[in-house]
């Protein structure tokens, strides 16, 4: 735990979160600022700072097959849904504790770059 991030804050529960899945190593809960109906942050509960930082195959399987459990239960995995991991500074990440985004529940398009 970093007692500084925003998401470990969520994590220990100081922080108040509409958490849609917890278990012993993940956290997903709802962005604040949602960019599609279904917009949620899929966080692992031990502090990683970012991707280049994850090297636990075991928890990198469990955040990818989380997702893919939870998006057919809540019955939008036959629609589709866009997976997005930021990635420090220019890759966009604004908290530095390694997250992923899911956007579902209306279409997405092409990813467009600025």
């Amino acid at each position: 735990m970093n007692s500084d991030c925003l998401f470990c804050k969520i994590i220990s529960k100081e922080l108040p979160a509409s958490i849609v899945f917890e278990n012993d190593d993940i956290i997903i809960f709802n962005d604040i600022n949602p960019r599609k109906p279904i917009h949620w942050l899929v966080v692992p509960k031990v502090h990683i700072e970012n991707l280049n930082e994850l090297s636990d195959k075991v928890l990198a399987g469990e955040l990818l097959t989380i997702i893919s459990t939870l998006a057919k239960e809540h019955g939008f995995a036959e629609q589709g849904y866009r997976v997005l991991i930021n990635n420090k500074g220019d890759g966009g990440q604004e908290v530095d504790h390694l997250h992923l985004h899911i956007l579902a529940g209306a279409p997405v398009g092409p990813i467009v770059c600025p």
